[in-house]
C-alpha cells in the first residue's frame, strides 16, 4: 500500500521536530546536562516517535478502508501487527 503523500506531510513535520529534538538530547549529553532534563528530553523525542507510526499506521487504515475499486483488501492481521509493533 502507497501512503497518500499530501496526507503524511503532517508526518514529516513531525518526524522533522523529533530528528531536531533527538539532535538536542545529544547536544546535552555532550555538554553534561541534568540527567532528569535528558530524560525529559528523550522521552519527548520517543513520544514523537510513537505518534508518527500511529499516523501512518491510521492513514493507511483509512486508504484501505475507503478504496472503491475492490482490488487491495484490508489486510487486518497485518495492520494489526504493524499497530502493535509501536506499541
Amino acid at each position: 500500500m502507497e501512503l497518500d503523500r499530501t496526507e503524511m506531510g503532517k508526518v514529516i513535520n513531525r518526524l522533522k521536530r523529533a530528528q531536531g529534538q533527538l539532535a538536542g538530547v545529544q547536544r546535552m549529553l555532550e555538554e553534561g546536562r541534568d540527567c532528569e532534563d535528558i530524560v525529559t528530553q528523550l522521552a519527548a523525542v520517543s513520544r514523537a516517535l510513537d505518534r508518527a507510526g500511529f499516523a501512518i499506521i491510521a492513514t493507511g487504515m483509512r486508504q484501505c478502508l475507503t478504496q472503491a475499486d475492490g482490488e487491495d483488501q484490508l489486510d487486518v492481521a497485518k495492520l494489526e501487527k504493524l499497530f502493535l509493533s509501536l506499541a
